[in-house]
């Protein structure tokens, strides 16, 4: 079972945390925790995983964004 929105767009699109760690200078650990729900984004983080993705905020993690 998928838990994270972020989880679920990274699995359908075949993106790994490095990846996604890699394009947006965020540590690849940081990424992994996000992508678990082990903690919520801060809002820069979010923007900048929202924009290499090509999606929003929004739609990655709704209003849980700090």
């Amino acid at each position: 079972m998928i838990k994270t929105k972020l989880k679920r767009y990274l699995f359908e699109n075949d993106i790994k945390n490095r990846w996604l760690a890699e394009q947006t200078g965020i540590k690849e650990q940081t990424i992994s925790e996000l992508v678990n729900g082990k903690r919520k984004p801060s809002l820069d983080n979010a923007l900048k995983i929202a924009r290499v993705l090509g999606t929003t905020v929004e739609e990655l993690w709704g209003d849980e964004v700090k």
